[in-house]
């Protein structure tokens, strides 16, 4: 599970709302046995969320699976499904752990690098805690798993690796001549 959340950036939270069931993706990061995610205080969707039942689901796609017959097509993949009812993150202190977390999921190194955030920054932000409790892991790696008679025709069958990575960071148009893309961000591309 910590594998999975480690390597994976982003998130779908979903849960069901007075209109219906949602599905928001966005980014999150986990500390100890905690997963948090956050949004505008404006949203409404995690404004009603703590206290309601939600899945959190993160998938990574290593490649896809091309067996010799269309039936058998499958997916290398890692995913974590996780279930509980989040908290609502009150706790100032707590806050902003948490929002440093997400931050160096994303971008390690990027929260001491940038201006910490305000107390109205803090105010207009919702920061939801959800416990790591109960999870289900499912992994699928390997070759197609072809049908004997479908080998024995032959054909092409095998993994179509899916590979992702980073570019050179592109420098907002705003900055001024001269800043350098900071070292920890040049190591993350650098991979």
């Amino acid at each position: 599970m910590h594998e999975v959340l480690t390597e994976a950036l982003i998130c779908h939270l979903g849960f069901v709302a007075d209109d219906g069931p949602v599905v928001l993706p966005t980014g999150f990061g986990v500390e100890g046995e905690t997963l948090y995610f956050h949004g505008s205080v404006a949203a409404r969707p995690l404004a009603t969320t703590p206290g309601r039942q939600v899945c959190v689901t993160v998938t990574l796609l290593d490649g896809i699976v091309l067996a010799r017959s269309s039936f058998s097509h499958s997916m290398n993949y890692r995913s974590a499904v996780i279930f509980g009812v989040p908290r609502l993150v009150s706790d100032p202190g707590e806050k902003v752990r948490a929002l440093s977390c997400i931050t160096e999921h994303l971008a390690p190194g990027q929260w001491e690098a940038t201006r910490q955030p305000t107390r109205k920054e803090l105010a207009a932000t919702t920061v939801l805690a959800l416990s790591l409790d109960e999870v289900s892991v499912k992994v699928r790696r390997g070759p197609p798993i072809d049908d004997e008679a479908d080998v024995a025709a032959g054909g092409w069958a095998g993994v179509l690796p899916v590979v992702t990575g980073w570019s050179a960071p592109v420098t907002a148009p705003d900055v001024p001549a001269g800043v350098a893309v900071p070292r920890h961000i040049r190591d993350r591309a650098d991979g």
